[in-house]
């Protein structure tokens, strides 16, 4: 099969598909011939202390996966709350047949020391990050069951295979969510669905690229840029670079979603620029 046309006649879900990593795995799956489902929550947090993606950001995904021949269904949505998933699996049920892939990739950054940070702080972490990631693998997974077939690709993270200083709850998330993947794919082992997680190092978004990041590792400058902050980013790697793109990630999505991979499941594949070297497991 033409790699291009691998997965014709697919169905893939992505959350947080707004922009980043979820805008970059739909227009790949889209050009390569799925059908895609998008959601994002489309409003910012009181407590993620850097602006979250807009409506006009997942229209602009929309577009793109349009733009490739494919049809593509969006909402508005959070992930932590279940009965929205529930009910967008329906609708993409009923307007396309079925979910075959499913990318469990919204999450947020939220970063405290652990003996100031407040309980709306965890909440926040944990809901986006692991509830919003169980969340989706309930909603899909009956549906892939009744067929005998699904492909469910969760996003966890380096910090989900070790801590680091003001990352209690987002690495408590990201740990959670490879547990998660892991219980789920034995879960699923009979029913020709496979659950991998991808723990990726520091990728090229907004979720690193901003203000208040910047300033918590620079607080020696007034107002810290990219280049001010690199080195920082690129001491939590091995490998000498600060960070990676998202189509990086992207090619582990493609990969983990194929039908070949149907006997790889609850996996972690680290895309961390050789900082799985200093971990076990």
């Amino acid at each position: 099969m033409d790699s291009m046309s691998e997965f014709e006649g697919r169905v893939a879900l992505i959350t947080g598909g707004a922009r980043g990593q979820g805008r970059s795995h739909a227009v790949a799956l889209a050009e390569r011939g799925a059908d895609i489902v998008l959601c994002d929550r489309c409003a910012d947090s009181p407590v993620v202390p850097y602006p979250l993606a807009t409506e006009a950001d997942l229209e602009e995904t929309a577009a793109a996966v349009r733009a490739t021949g494919r049809r593509c269904l969006t909402a508005k949505l959070d992930t932590a709350d279940r009965p929205a998933m529930d009910e967008l699996v329906a609708q993409a049920h009923a307007e396309f047949g079925r979910i075959d892939i499913a990318v469990a990739n919204a999450g947020v950054s939220v970063a405290a020391p652990i003996q100031a940070m407040t309980e709306a702080q965890w909440a926040e972490a944990i809901g986006s990050n692991l509830t919003g990631v169980f969340n989706t693998v309930g909603a899909v997974a009956p549906g892939m069951v009744a067929r005998g077939y699904g492909r469910i690709v969760t996003i966890s993270s380096m910090l989900g295979r070790a801590g680091n200083t003001n990352m209690a709850a987002y690495s408590a998330s990201k740990w959670g969510v490879i547990g998660l993947t892991k219980s789920a794919a034995l879960d699923l082992a009979p029913h020709g669905v496979t659950v991998n997680a991808i723990a990726p190092g520091n990728i090229s978004t907004p979720m690193i690229h901003n203000d208040f990041l910047y300033g918590l590792m620079r607080p020696d400058l007034e107002h810290p840029g990219a280049d001010d902050v690199a080195p920082i980013f690129q001491s939590l790697h091995a490998q000498p670079v600060p960070w990676l793109e998202p189509a990086e990630i992207t090619r582990v999505v493609l990969f983990f979603a194929a039908e070949a991979s149907a006997h790889i499941s609850g996996t972690v594949l680290p895309v961390d620029a050789g900082n799985a070297g200093r971990v076990t497991g």
